[in-house]
Order: C-alpha cells, then structure tokens, then sequence
C-alpha cells in the first residue's frame, strides 16, 4: 500500500488537526521520498515511519509539535538538516538500521535543542572507534544513545513518554478505538440475528397456523361425512317406513274386498 492511501486509512473520518500519533510502518514511499503528509498534521506527536524505502527526509512537512520520530530501517545515509528545520521540538529520534556511515552526517542534530534520545542501531557509523564518546562530545544535549546514557545506565520507562503521555497510553487509545468498531460491529450483529429471530417466529407461527386451518379442514371433513352418512340413514329408515305404511294399506285393502 502507498503512503498516501495509508495516511488516508489512517485518519478514519478525523481531520489531520485531531490525530496525535500517525503509524505508516511498512507501507510505501513515492521514489525513496515522504508523500501525502502535510503540515495540517498540527498537533502530531508521534510519527512512524519504520521500513518504508526512505532515502530522504527532504519533503517533510512542518510539524511543530512532533516529539518522537522512528525513521528505523530505511535507506536515509544524510541530509538530516531538515529535521531541525521542520521539527523544532523533536525529542526522540531513532535512526536504526539506516546508512548513516560518519558522525559528520549526524552534525545536524546539534541544531534540534531538544533531542534527548538518539538510536542508531545497525547503523555503519556505530562500528567507529569511540562512537559514543564522539556523539555525546557532538550533542551535549543528548541525554540517551542507543537506550544508555553516557554512564551507561538504561533509560527508564518515563523517557519513552510523549508529552506526558506514553506509547502505552497511546496503544490503549488505538485498542478503545478498535473495541468501538468491535462494539458497532457487534452491535450490528445482534441486530441481524434479532431480525433472523422475528423471521424465523413468524414462519413458526405461520407454520403452526397453516398446521391449524389443515385440521379445522379436517374435522369439517369429518363432520361433512358424519352428517352424509346420518342423512343416508336417515333417508333409508324414512324409505323402510314409507314400505311399511304401503304394506299395511294394502293388506286394509284386501281385508274389505274380503
């Protein structure tokens, strides 16, 4: 996916003033370069922008609130003078994995007067004679190298947070947003299989309806043969009868001839 349609993705219906942290992790760049980020990204805190194809940070758009910037595994090898230019407040950068060879090329660094933390792992300029002795003499101001500080000592937890909040607090803003799709999602669900309930009722009850006019057919059937067979007996015991007074008539009959 290009960097641009990912940026789009990435909003998901705010405006660029509204998003504090901007993942582009994998995604590509346009020609080695940063494409469809703007400077409408006011309020951008955290942007990263981790393997993909990075040659230059050369387009990158004015960002004034930007404090933490991850370029890892790219293929940047200078011209790092813009970040001080368009990032005035960066605090965090990590350059790991990238094609940074000298410690001349990281000598813009000494304009970002808030820089603190610098990773530069698998970087060819770690493989120097007194690297860290040379990038604490280049930036007095940097507090952190490669996650120790100049005694050695590891950063803790609280020099990885952004403005006052951390990339935890970050990741559980990115989870609360993915539960509420989760939960329209769901809620979506329920009321299919409420709807699927109603119909699958009211073929039940039209089944059980069907089922009720198919018997009252039945016992009218029933009564319908009950009655034909009372009026066929009937009309045999009115014929007997009527043979019967016949027969009586006749016999009158022959007893006054007599």
């Amino acid at each position: 996916m290009d960097m641009k349609k990912r940026i789009h993705l990435e909003l998901r219906n705010r405006t660029p003033s509204d998003v504090r942290e901007l993942v582009l992790d994998n995604c590509r760049s346009n020609e080695g370069k940063i494409e469809g980020l703007t400077a409408e990204f006011v309020n951008l805190e955290f942007l990263s922008l981790i393997n993909v194809g990075l040659i230059s940070v050369s387009n990158l758009p004015k960002l004034s609130k930007l404090k933490k910037l991850e370029l890892s595994d790219n293929r940047i090898s200078g011209a790092l003078d813009v970040l001080a230019e368009k990032l005035p407040n960066l605090t965090h950068l990590n350059l790991s994995g990238n094609k940074l060879k000298d410690i001349s090329t990281l000598e813009p660094l000494k304009k970002l007067d808030s820089l603190k933390s610098l990773d530069l792992f698998n970087c060819e300029v770690t493989n120097l004679n007194d690297y860290r002795e040379s990038v604490f003499k280049l930036l007095p101001r940097l507090t952190y190298l490669d996650g120790y500080d100049l005694e050695d000592k590891e950063a803790s937890d609280s020099d990885g947070e952004v403005d006052g909040v951390d990339e935890d607090d970050d990741e559980e803003d990115e989870d609360e947003d993915g539960e509420d799709f989760d939960e329209e999602d769901d809620e979506d669900d329920d009321d299919e299989d409420e709807e699927v309930e109603r119909e699958e009722d009211d073929e039940e009850v039209s089944g059980e309806e069907e089922e009720e006019d198919g018997q009252d057919g039945e016992v009218d059937d029933e009564d319908d043969e009950e009655e034909a067979d009372e009026g066929e007996e009937g009309g045999k015991g009115e014929k007997r009868k009527r043979e019967a007074e016949d027969e009586d008539g006749d016999e009158d009959d022959d007893e006054e001839d007599d």
